[in-house]
């Protein structure tokens, strides 16, 4: 494992690094857009294969666990893979993959046929860590947490504008967002054959090999060093609370009796702070305080925001806790940079993709658990809502534990 100082950064003239950057946040945008597209609509298409509401509930977590757990296995082996043949050839022909899969879904004629395109798109999907490592790999160690926040923006932002324009899609024809996700998807191909250079060069690339891409063994070596086993328990933490957003439409419905209209503006709040804060605020903190301090100060503000969450008995107190909770996105493009900061160019690949997957586990566990807590907590079993929100703010306390061995660290 290369220590900080001898990372190294490809040399590309101002002009094709900014197109650069430029494409990789859009990429990341379009790819979060294109599955969020189709949120609204893939329920009810499940559900009438399977005959019915009740079995297509069942069957949708079967789609929800498989993709997370396609996720999880592909996203170090596609990282890997980017250490050995660069970024470009695997983030486009993913891309390019993508665009098929959801014109393979948009035919689908039954649920089998259905069941594998999502199977695929989790692994087509799995680009996040090369986008990372092509972050990583064209901005110096001191602007990476800036780059890092903006993949966080255009995160949100696709999550935020992809259920929208899918319901508004959906109603007019529900095949009708798969085929625009394709055209997303393949467009984005086009864009980056003719605009994306290599970020790695070839002296850098690594050789590939199957047995370190394995999830287990790339988490294995994470854990092998202190600063990237920490860093990895806290983006676990931090994606298992991430999970209490799936209670979010049934928790403001159960309390303050909102409707459809104003869950979208939430969502649209949020998605407004997300881009804020990860886009521009999080590389300044990371500039004036440090990285440890702005991890350390995102998990405060996250704390703080689902506290008042919890307590919140008007709608309008939950919506001022957006504010903080837009706050929270300072934690993870801080984190980022210090992993990245603790590898070659070498390896990036692998250590995104490694701490992907323990993203994957905490996707895959935080949304179970999380709907576990609030089926407990309100009517008939209980009348206690807040109850998911204070375990998230609990869970991203114990987050300072990882967190504070970085307090003092600089990038």
């Amino acid at each position: 494992m290369a220590s900080p100082q001898e990372t190294q950064t490809p040399v590309l003239t101002e002009r094709k690094l900014k197109a650069a950057v430029i494409f990789v946040v859009i990429t990341v945008a379009l790819d979060i857009l294109s599955v969020a597209l189709i949120i609204p609509v893939l329920p009810n298409l499940i559900a009438s294969f399977a005959g019915g509401i009740s079995n297509g509930a069942l069957i949708l977590g079967l789609f929800t666990g498989s993709w997370g757990m396609m996720q999880f296995i592909f996203s170090p082996i596609l990282g890997s893979l980017s250490d050995r043949f660069g970024r470009r050839p695997v983030i486009l022909l993913s891309n390019l993959g993508l665009g098929l899969d959801y014109i393979l879904m948009a035919l689908a004629p039954n649920l089998w046929v259905l069941f594998i395109g999502r199977l695929l798109s989790g692994i087509t999907t799995s680009t996040f860590a090369v986008a990372n490592s092509y972050i990583a790999d064209v901005l110096p160690v001191e602007k990476r947490a800036q780059g890092f926040g903006m993949l966080g923006a255009a995160f949100g932002i696709g999550f935020v504008l992809g259920p929208a324009l899918g319901g508004f899609l959906g109603g007019h024809d529900p095949r009708l967002p798969f085929w625009v996700a394709a055209g997303l998807s393949l467009t984005n191909f086009l864009y980056g054959l003719f605009i994306l250079p290599e970020s790695l060069p070839k002296s850098l690339r690594s050789p590939f090999k199957l047995r370190s891409a394995q999830p287990f063994e790339s988490m294995a070596w994470l854990w092998r060093s202190r600063p990237l086993r920490m860093i990895a328990s806290f983006q676990f933490i931090y994606f298992v609370v991430h999970g209490v957003f799936a209670v979010w439409v049934l928790y403001v419905g159960y309390r303050y009796n909102w409707g459809v209209t104003m869950v979208g503006g939430l969502l649209t709040m949020v998605g407004v702070g997300a881009a804020i804060v990860q886009g521009g605020i999080a590389g300044l903190c990371v500039r004036k305080f440090g990285a440890g301090r702005s991890m350390i100060l995102g998990i405060v503000f996250g704390a703080t925001a689902f506290l008042m969450m919890g307590f919140a008995t008007s709608g309008w107190v939950f919506a001022v806790a957006i504010i903080p909770l837009s706050l929270w996105g300072l934690a993870r493009p801080a984190a980022q940079a210090l992993a990245s900061a603790r590898v070659g160019p070498e390896e990036q690949g692998r250590l995104q993709g490694s701490l992907a997957s323990i993203t994957s586990i905490g996707n895959v566990v935080g949304p179970v658990f999380f709907t576990m807590i609030f089926a407990q907590t309100v009517a008939p079993r209980g009348d206690v809502p807040g109850m998911a929100m204070w375990v998230a703010a609990v869970l991203l306390l114990v987050g300072l534990w990882p967190a504070w061995e970085f307090r003092r660290v600089r990038i």
